[in-house]
């Protein structure tokens, strides 16, 4: 089965290719073809000015070569959308009728970095299109539909990759051209990594949770010895295997999360709002990132270099924008109850305490706008540390994994607290990734 798959990404027409790799990726399946992936989308860079030379290029195509290319770290210009725009640089109305093409444009619009208008554009463009879908005069089934709204409830390339696989799954079984073995294969992987998770969490559930109720005066102790144990563990193993000490790593990422947590306890104790600056310096080290992904390095990487040790230890910018989004999204769904708890700074109050804004509605539009912006950051870094990783400290997997959280981050506060307060949403979701098999 997986076999006859790799033939079809080898073989196939160019369209077609490129709809099986984005079929097969947001079926959850990328993992099992990245090196046929990989070398499918080298030969499609090869010809891309083939696809833009066309009489009549295809928006869809374009802007789908454009999206896989860039997330798989190939270099590709925002002006092979040119093609698409009028003497002013404005997209031309006529392709507001082409719903695939606007879909696929969309998407592709999110993998933009900083400084890249066109994309703006297109961004500005099909948003407002693919809203007022009902005022375009043609007629759409009903899946294109659903795709249409799932894409405007958030893009594609900010979604957490299982949840999504979840719902293609199910998405893609109810298209007149759905290819059985593919599908089949989606639901087989999603069980067996389903399995993975449960096995994973029978590991952790042998901590006796229990014993924190009748160990209440000790719970500091039992959280440090816990803590303490699992690092030397990961110290040991790294060690042991590679040759490498990760402790010093390991304990300043504990130690920076801790000193950030003490920081705002001492702004709290003296009722002290911190300038906006102030607070974001020390909010994306307090929201628990960057120790999240210092240990997923030494748990990814096979090969320690000294060079991705220095840019773990100086906080490297691949670990401050997925862990910049994380913060300001739980801001935006936590900061009245903080408040009301009497914590003194959120980014919403320390926003209007600056005179960066003057009201609660303008101060959630800035922050936004820093996300947006953290999310084009962290694309250049995933263009950097991409296809070429090979010459940089980090590896693809690596970036992805920084990626991810940022995902997951986007995920758990779209509707809400997902952590604090999760409703009946966060809570079937956690039950079909988990929990309940295809």
């Amino acid at each position: 089965m997986e076999e006859h798959l790799k033939n079809m990404i080898d073989a196939e027409s160019l369209e077609t290719t490129l709809e099986l790799i984005d079929d097969i990726q947001r079926l959850g399946l990328g993992h099992r073809f990245e090196a046929s992936i990989t070398e499918a989308l080298d030969r499609v860079l090869k010809n891309l000015d083939q696809i833009t030379d066309e009489d009549t290029p295809s928006l869809h195509l374009i802007a789908l070569s454009f999206r896989l290319l860039r997330q798989h770290g190939f270099q590709v210009s925002q002006d092979v959308f040119k093609i698409f725009t009028d003497c002013d640089g404005s997209f031309k109305d006529c392709f507001c009728k082409d719903v695939k093409g606007m879909l696929s444009l969309y998407e592709a619009s999110f993998l933009g970095i900083e400084g890249e208008t066109l994309l703006d554009k297109a961004l500005a463009f099909t948003n407002m299109h693919l809203k007022n879908l009902s005022r375009l005069h043609v007629t759409q089934g009903k899946g294109v539909l659903e795709q249409v709204s799932h894409a405007l409830e958030m893009p594609l390339h900010h979604r957490m990759q299982r949840l999504e696989a979840r719902w293609y799954i199910e998405a893609y079984s109810k298209k007149a051209d759905t290819n059985q073995v593919l599908l089949e294969f989606a639901k087989l992987d999603y069980n067996m990594v389903q399995q993975t998770y449960q096995r994973d969490f029978k590991d952790i559930s042998r901590w006796d949770v229990n014993a924190v109720e009748i160990l209440s005066d000790y719970q500091l102790k039992l959280c440090f010895l816990a803590l303490y144990n699992t690092v030397n563990e990961m110290t040991y193993e790294t060690l042991k295997e590679q040759g490498v000490n990760v402790l010093p790593y390991l304990t300043k990422a504990w130690a920076d999360m801790c000193k950030s947590w003490l920081t705002e306890a001492e702004w709290r104790h003296n009722k002290y709002t911190p300038t906006f600056e102030e607070y974001l310096a020390n909010a994306w080290i307090s929201v628990s990132g960057v120790v999240i992904l210092v240990h997923t390095y030494f748990l990814l990487n096979q090969n320690i270099s000294n060079e991705a040790l220095k840019c773990l230890e100086n906080h490297h910018d691949l670990l401050r924008w997925p862990s910049l989004i994380f913060r300001l999204s739980n801001d935006l769904v936590t900061s009245k109850a903080e408040l009301e708890r009497g914590e003194t700074a959120t980014s919403i109050s320390c926003i209007k305490r600056s005179g960066v804004v003057s009201d609660e509605e303008s101060a959630r539009e800035y922050i936004s706008d820093l996300i947006e912006s953290s999310w084009k950051k962290m694309n250049k870094d995933g263009l950097i540390f991409g296809a070429s990783s090979a010459s940089f400290p980090f590896t693809k997997e690596f970036v992805a994994a920084a990626t991810n959280l940022a995902r997951i981050a986007q995920c758990i506060y779209q509707y809400g607290d997902g952590i604090g307060a999760p409703d009946k949403r966060v809570k079937n979701w956690i039950l079909a990734v988990i929990v309940q098999p295809v």
